[in-house]
């Protein structure tokens, strides 16, 4: 760390501050690279008047395939948007909940696995001790920087990130900064 923060002076884990959008986002980006996701993100948010889950539900399940979503994605982004739509999710206790009770919450919604959650955490919440063992790109970034490229498990990996805390998610920011040319951000 005492290595990578300098060379991303001036810039930080940023918020875009809106949950929905936060958790449409990460699951439009589970198991693709970031310009991948960023590519399926700037199709999909051409088709609605604003990306709130009331407009998403209005979309036609063939105009969001046809701007490149599978069709579980799309699947996944129509629960979430009716978890909000109903009133499934406790959005107004989330800054008091605990990390693992929000974890729990949002996977009930299909497509939210533990890895999306903790992008919410992360991203969203901004809570600042989330250590996602479940990201390749953090397994992979630990194994460059402190590894020279060898394989890294996920013992390894909880291993040097207990130097981290309490700020794992700064840190897991930095690694991935570290891998990409764009900054992460969900």
């Amino acid at each position: 760390m005492k290595r990578l923060i300098p060379q991303y002076a001036g810039q930080a884990l940023q918020t875009r501050g809106d949950a929905f959008v936060t958790l449409a986002r990460s699951i439009v980006g589970q198991q693709i690279s970031i310009k991948a996701a960023q590519t399926l993100w700037n199709r999909l948010a051409l088709l609605p008047a604003s990306m709130t889950p009331e407009h998403l539900l209005r979309l036609k399940v063939d105009d969001m395939r046809a701007a490149g979503l599978s069709a579980r994605k799309v699947d996944y982004l129509v629960d979430l948007a009716v978890h909000f739509t109903e009133g499934r999710l406790h959005t107004n206790d989330w800054a008091t909940m605990g990390d693992e009770a929000i974890i729990a919450e949002l996977m009930a919604i299909r497509g939210v696995g533990r890895w999306t959650a903790e992008m919410f955490l992360i991203f969203y919440l901004m809570r600042p001790n989330v250590l996602p063992l479940d990201d390749a790109g953090l397994i992979s970034g630990i194994s460059k920087n402190y590894f020279s490229g060898d394989p890294v498990s996920r013992s390894d990996a909880r291993e040097v990130a207990e130097a981290w805390k309490p700020w794992c998610s700064v840190a897991t920011w930095y690694i991935w900064r570290s891998l990409d040319p764009l900054p992460v951000a969900y």
